[in-house]
């Protein structure tokens, strides 16, 4: 039997870095707990108003967000607020599959396509390992905001 995951990481502020991966995976915000939330409503606002209303203090409003997979396929990827740094790479990383149907040159424009894409909100070009058939098929490593490594696939 197989097993439904979540994806968990430390973060400064996982607000923002939420956010940032919503719209790196196409994910959403899920609204509160038995809030019915109008088309166009923003999540995120509702969660403030609802931590308001059940008295959670204003500065223990941003220790943990959550996106999720609005199709219901990915797993879910929760944020949780930590005061340590980063101090090295991560064992465990997301690769994010931009182009997992192209090849060679038109596979490239379309990783450095999403790369130019994801550093506009925030995330770093770390590097760029081209094709080296048949072991690769090349891919551009990043970190997101707050320096967590990533693979665009």
């Amino acid at each position: 039997m197989s097993r439904h995951i979540q994806v968990t990481f430390d973060a400064h502020d996982p607000r923002a870095l939420s956010r940032f991966w919503r719209d790196a995976l196409g994910y959403v915000h899920p609204g509160p707990p038995g809030v019915e939330l109008p088309e166009g409503a923003d999540p995120l606002a509702a969660w403030d108003d609802f931590l308001a209303q059940i008295g959670v203090p204003e500065e223990q409003r941003n220790s943990r967000s959550a996106i999720e997979d609005p199709d219901g396929h990915g797993p879910r990827v929760f944020f949780q607020q930590v005061p340590e740094d980063k101090v090295a790479k991560n064992r465990v990383h997301l690769d994010i599959r931009a182009a997992p149907e192209r090849q060679g040159e038109e596979r490239m424009a379309a990783l450095e396509a999403e790369c130019d894409r994801l550093v506009a909100l925030g995330a770093k070009r770390v590097r760029r390992d081209d094709p080296a058939p048949p072991m690769s098929a090349g891919f551009i490593v990043m970190a997101d905001p707050e320096g967590n490594e990533f693979c665009l696939d």
